[in-house]
């Protein structure tokens, strides 16, 4: 059998899930399409794949460095709640989006919450954590 190389356009079936077993995503009833080599999932889940032939199945465990990467505590700043405009949920958990200093949108979410500040943390919701991914690979739908 053809093993998905560098190159290839793949489509595989997959559930995301915590290593404490609390799923955060899936491919539903949809593959989830993409071109191994190009960035466009996250690099341990991209390597896993790569080699693999249509048909199997498998688990991996995705360490945080392969995945989102580590959480970083410089990404978490507090600003004062009145630079927030009051028509704006700010609700332990709500994702916001924020400009960089250099402009750039990125999001946000909101920590924390008190009358005088709101604390923002700017890194991905799944940043620090291993990731356990049950994966198919359903079709190589063009290879390199």
């Amino acid at each position: 059998m053809t093993q998905a190389k560098n190159g290839d356009t793949v489509r595989i079936n997959y559930t995301g899930r915590l290593t404490d077993g609390t799923q955060f995503d899936s491919s539903g009833s949809e593959p989830l399409q993409f071109t191994l080599g190009e960035g466009q999932v996250i690099p341990g889940l991209e390597t896993h794949v790569e080699g693999m032939e249509v048909g199997a199945k498998s688990t991996v465990t995705v360490p945080a460095d392969a995945a989102y990467g580590p959480h970083r505590p410089e990404a978490v700043v507090t600003i004062a709640r009145a630079s927030v405009p009051e028509n704006i949920n700010i609700d332990v958990g709500t994702q916001l989006q924020a400009r960089t200093a250099e402009g750039r949108p990125m999001q946000v979410t909101v920590v924390g919450v008190d009358d005088a500040s709101v604390k923002l943390d700017g890194n991905h919701p799944l940043a620090g954590k291993d990731l356990v991914f049950d994966v198919e690979l359903v079709e190589i739908v063009q290879a390199a």
